[in-house]
């Protein structure tokens, strides 16, 4: 038997996740000897979170086929809600194999990326659900404004200051629940959590992108909600 490795890694996650590179290519190494298998080559997605395409999958794929070899990934259940991994996997027509789940078939594969892909579309759906609250609620959303005119007004600004906070508690109280859906669903880092927020099209309260910084203070102001 013939195997190309998929090995995937999130540099937010790696650590936290249990199966970082390493551990993936010492499974993937005890399974192709235990089966007397040859690794032919080994493809690594370091993901930033923010692109749903995979191109070292693709490669991945592509080098399978061409090959006749079989696709392995140590664990299946690590990637069961990774709609793009299960989609490409479903639609190349390469055989593979997870070494958690070695009796895991084309079907299993089908199914999970039917499941994945209703489980994206109910996320959108909350999260646009949840933004349209808050401006039912009359959050101003993505308001560029809110720091500078703190810094104009100054030490007198009591009033202005005092609006701006109820704005950003209400945007926090507005997004705790896509927050919450968002570590349920295994990203609690600051930097997965912005990294999520982006894909889901949500921007700061002044209309930027998520970092680090903001996450943390977002968080801060929601757990209240939470």
């Amino acid at each position: 038997m013939r195997l190309v490795a998929y090995e995937r890694v999130s540099t937010a996650r790696q650590g936290q996740s249990g199966l970082g590179l390493e551990a993936q290519r010492r499974v993937i190494g005890d399974f192709a000897a235990a089966r007397g298998a040859e690794v032919l080559s080994r493809f690594t997605e370091v993901e930033s979170g923010r692109k749903a395409d995979r191109p070292e999958l693709a490669k991945a794929l592509h080098h399978a086929k061409v090959t006749g070899a079989t696709l392995v990934i140590a664990k299946l259940d690590r990637l069961s809600r990774n709609a793009a991994f299960l989609l490409a996997l479903r639609d190349s027509g390469v055989k593979f194999l997870a070494c958690d789940m070695p009796e895991a078939n084309d079907l299993t594969v089908g199914i999970m990326a039917l499941v994945a892909e209703a489980e994206r579309e109910a996320i959108s759906r909350r999260t646009k659900d949840a933004l349209a609250v808050a401006k039912a609620r009359g959050v101003k959303l993505g308001n560029p404004n809110g720091a500078a005119s703190l810094r104009r007004v100054g030490k007198g600004g009591t009033a202005l200051r005092a609006t701006v906070s109820a704005n950003a508690a209400a945007f926090a109280r507005d997004l705790a629940p896509v927050l919450a859906d968002i570590r349920a669903a295994g990203h609690v880092s600051l930097r997965a959590i912005a990294a999520e927020l982006a894909l889901r099209g949500i921007k700061t309260r002044r209309g930027g992108v998520w970092g680090v910084g903001n996450v943390k203070h977002l968080l801060k102001r929601s757990e209240p909600y939470g």
